[in-house]
């Protein structure tokens, strides 16, 4: 499998150096060079990512802030100057840690390491992508009515923003939660669920058809916004 990867560094020599490595990895596939965590993060939210090369120690946003601050965590190899993070990266559930300045064959071990790790499930890409949280899980736990129901991810189609609600529609019915959709997107996994308007996130697997800028679900054409089309049909092609 290709591992999707992005390389978050505010420093340009050494973000140089890792893309040169990563070109030179037959299963790494760059999506983008980042210089802070706030372009990392805008980069998540569009893009399927598996794997971080997440430098440290950064202004405004450390890279260990960045990191815990992500509702989805790809896999994540750290990347510093400083001996003295080792521990605490590991404490987060890195894949490896790279003392910089970083060798070709040291970083070789980390990419084989996190291609090990993802193909074993070891570590969860995209979203990270995390450790127990529902966001990392193959389930959700929804609160509807006067009751928690447990909702298996593979069994939502879509979900569908109705002012302060949503409704989330599975084989067993619609489930109406008191919930915005922007935190419902948080805690479904970036690899398999897309927003693709304003009021709606889908399951890309559940998509049986698109037409005129519409997709079908089941009995449900689902509109695809303006400002998400762009953005859909890379993923599509892709």
């Amino acid at each position: 499998m290709n591992i999707r990867c992005i390389i978050v560094d505010d420093e340009p020599l050494a973000s140089d150096i890792l893309e040169a490595y990563v070109s030179k990895v037959s299963f790494l596939e760059l999506v983008k060079t980042c210089a802070d965590a706030f372009e990392a993060m805008e980069c998540l939210k569009q893009e399927q990512v598996d794997l971080i090369f997440l430098d440290i120690n950064m202004p405004d946003l450390s890279g260990i802030e960045f990191l815990n601050a992500l509702p989805q965590k790809p896999a994540v190899i750290f990347t510093t100057a400083y001996a003295d993070y080792a521990v605490e990266g590991f404490n987060l559930d890195a894949v490896d840690y790279l003392l910089k300045p970083i060798s070709f064959e040291r970083f070789m071990k980390a990419a084989n390491k996190a291609e090990s790790a993802l193909n074993q499930g070891n570590t969860t890409p995209s979203t990270g992508q995390a450790s127990d949280d529902s966001s990392s899980s193959e389930h959700l736990f929804i609160k509807t009515e006067y009751k928690i129901v447990k909702v298996d991810l593979k069994d939502i189609w879509y979900v569908e923003g109705l002012k302060d609600y949503i409704k989330i529609v599975t084989p067993n019915g619609p489930l109406l939660t008191l919930q915005s959709m922007k935190s419902m997107q948080e805690h479904l996994p970036n690899a398999r669920f897309m927003r693709v308007h304003k009021s709606y996130i889908i399951a890309i697997a559940h998509i049986e058809s698109i037409e005129r800028n519409k997709i079908k679900i089941q009995d449900k054409w689902i509109p695809i916004g303006t400002t998400y089309r762009d953005q859909f049909y890379k993923r599509i092609e892709q």
